[in-house]
């Protein structure tokens, strides 16, 4: 029935025009133009049509009408104007079949010449018409808006692949190309690719653009944009994937100034700038929260701890209140401080500096020699640091001078009477990342068991001690810092110091925020919060007001249901800066282990496994993992060496392999 019939198909979103040959069961043997012959079954053609050609003449002959079939519907199809039929039928919610869209263009005589010429000219266009079921169905307006801008889009964006890899192509063969228009948003993609790789909103043409670069590791994307000058060498990803902000905007700046220059009104406040108000804090900083005074009086100590009052300066739910509460805290990290608080506040005005009348919040405590409290109270105080002392100054002067020893004394006795109730202490050294005038990173290890950190972590955990059990006596809503009872006690005798501060560390119960008074078995203390830390923590900061109003009298700026929303809302956000931190400090490790590549570290075994050891590298304390070799059995609390194998800050790598016994181990 159908040999000698024109036969038009889609194939590969074209219309292919053929002439059928034979029919054979189920299947059409057709004669394409190129001379080829392929299968088809009837139900994939779009379009047969007569008068039949005579498939008995040679192929030559057959190839040539063919082929002037399809120049004739080929002519006829750019008479037909798609958008003006469509205006014809737009507004019919119905298909229309393809002689009748044919009559509408050439009028009622049409032949199957004028049928093929619409079909092309419609499937061809793909805007205002839509093929279904052998019919055609007129788009609505709204949908041929949504093609064009999506159509657009792809112009676009092949345009911004074809110009950005052009672009990026010179950039790696080290030659001088100015970004082309496109640049930012090329720019855009590359970060997103290199912070969030399969998870990022473009990672196909990310990838894309990669390929026609001559890239195929995404991972070589944070190199290239350290050559386009858009990041640091070392920059911190973990920050931009957290969209920590850096910087204040101009209004928070200006409020800032405003507040900074306001006309103070400390009359109301006690009066203590002739006392022997004095600083200890690292060489580096430059936010002053907590001050101290001892005056001795024969058998009697004064004790002053001076937090500075940020609560009575930064009104609640003001702008600045708002950003700190954003913030959460202040970010320490090594060759950048982010503040909580713009600086001309948290560095300078807010500060307990030097020779500056400040408003604090004061603890006045009177003691015995033996440490026993005596009395005490909070006061809303004015004070006047005399002297700014760093932790290496103290902890020369600490036995000449009268103050610091008494002080050193007393809080030695603070500490006992906390181990006494329970407290444990595991003084693991704090890594600190320094760099020497080449640029070069170093790891070292600082002790926390200086007398001048006893010094003052004794004092501020007084300080929070005294004033949990403030809020708790006098009905202050508050959040308390908590922890139970470690989940075992280790037995510990007889092994290596390190690894019983570590295995000791992993059984401690976790710290936990509750607006409930609950004992801090870590601490040995039976109530414990933080409001040491104004500037730089905003939990510090909302307990400071609690307090503040307590001690004017009036009702609390928080409920407890205040508090416990913004306990649940900052301790998330808390949690990942703490993992920031740590994540930080960890790449400043692998960057120094990169620059001694190869070189043996000593390390701790801490646990094992059938095929891996936990270890901590003892120059660093950085918990790694080591893997398991034939026959190797270590032990824990083992002192073993470990040869670097492999390291990659960048991507979070680092490889180890067992090399040994340390020497004389």
């Amino acid at each position: 029935m159908n040999q000698g019939k024109i036969v038009e198909y889609i194939e590969a979103g074209n219309i292919v025009t053929t002439v059928c040959l034979f029919e054979d069961g189920n299947k059409l043997h057709l004669l394409t133009p190129s001379n080829r012959e392929a299968n088809l079954s009837p139900k994939r053609a779009l379009l047969i049509s007569g008068p039949a050609l005579n498939t008995h003449t040679g192929r030559d002959d057959l190839l040539s009408r063919l082929k002037a079939v399809i120049e004739r519907r080929s002519r006829l199809r750019e008479q037909v104007k798609v958008r003006d039929i469509w205006e014809l039928v737009r507004d019919e919610r119905e298909v229309f079949d393809f002689k009748y869209l044919a009559q509408l263009c050439f009028g009622e005589d049409v032949t199957d010449d004028h049928v093929s010429a619409i079909v092309r000219a419609v499937f061809e266009d793909k805007l205002y018409f839509k093929l279904k079921d052998g019919a055609f169905l007129p788009n609505s307006e709204t949908r041929i808006e949504l093609v064009l801008r999506e159509k657009e889009e792809a112009e676009q964006r092949e345009k911004a692949l074809q110009e950005g890899s052009r672009w990026l192509k010179r950039v790696l063969e080290g030659k001088a190309a100015e970004g082309p228009p496109c640049k930012n948003g090329i720019i855009d993609i590359l970060v997103e690719l290199a912070l969030y790789r399969e998870d990022a909103p473009d990672h196909k043409i990310g990838k894309e653009l990669l390929a026609r670069s001559g890239i195929n590791d995404v991972s070589e994307v944070r190199s290239l944009l350290v050559r386009l000058g858009i990041w640091e060498e070392d920059e911190n990803l973990d920050l931009l994937r957290l969209k920590v902000r850096t910087g204040f905007t101009k209004n928070q700046l200006e409020e800032s100034e405003k507040i900074a220059k306001s006309p103070a009104g400390y009359s109301d406040r006690e009066d203590l700038r002739e006392w022997q108000v004095f600083t200890i804090d690292g060489p580096l900083t430059r936010d002053f929260d907590d001050a101290l005074s001892l005056d001795i009086h024969e058998d009697v100590l004064q004790l002053g701890i001076h937090i500075a009052d940020v609560g009575s300066v930064i009104p609640v739910d003001s702008p600045l209140d708002q950003v700190a509460e954003e913030r959460g805290t202040s970010l320490y990290l090594t060759r950048r401080q982010i503040p909580m608080l713009p600086p001309v506040l948290s560095q300078d005005a807010l500060s307990l500096k030097k020779d500056e009348d400040r408003p604090a919040i004061s603890l006045i405590c009177r003691l015995d020699r033996e440490g026993n409290l005596l009395d005490s109270r909070f006061a809303l105080t004015l004070v006047r640091v005399k002297s700014q002392l760093n932790y290496d100054e103290v902890d020369t002067l600490y036995k000449t001078d009268e103050r610091l020893s008494e002080l050193h004394r007393l809080s030695g006795i603070m500490r006992r009477r906390r181990i006494e109730n329970g407290a444990m202490l595991l003084p693991v050294p704090e890594v600190y990342a320094e760099f020497g005038n080449e640029g070069k990173v170093y790891i070292r290890l600082v002790s926390q068991e200086s007398p001048s950190k006893l010094i003052v972590s004794e004092s501020m955990i007084f300080y929070n001690w005294m004033a949990a059990r403030y809020c708790r006596d006098h009905r202050v809503p508050a959040l308390y810092r908590c922890q139970a009872a470690p989940s075992e006690i280790v037995n510990l005798d007889g092994v290596d110091p390190l690894y019983a501060l570590l295995k000791q560390r992993g059984k401690l119960s976790p710290l936990e925020v509750d607006v409930k008074p609950r004992a801090h078995s870590g601490l040995g203390l039976d109530f414990y919060t933080n409001v040491s830390s104004p500037i730089r923590r905003y939990f510090d900061l909302i307990i400071q007001r609690q307090i503040i109003n307590s001690l004017l009298d009036v009702a609390p700026p928080y409920t407890t249901d205040d508090l416990d929303k913004k306990r649940m809302a900052l301790e998330p956000m808390l949690r990942d800066l703490e993992r920031l931190k740590r994540s930080r400090l960890r790449y400043w490790i692998l960057k120094w282990l990169l620059r001694e590549s190869k070189k043996t570290v000593e390390a701790l075994v801490l646990s094992g496994t059938k095929t891996k050891y936990r270890i901590a590298l003892t120059d660093s304390l950085l918990i790694t993992e080591l893997k398991r070799q034939n026959g190797q059995d270590l032990q824990e609390g083992q002192r073993i060496v470990v040869r670097v194998k492999k390291v990659d800050p960048w991507e979070d790598i680092l490889r180890l392999e067992y090399a040994g016994s340390p020497e004389g181990g």
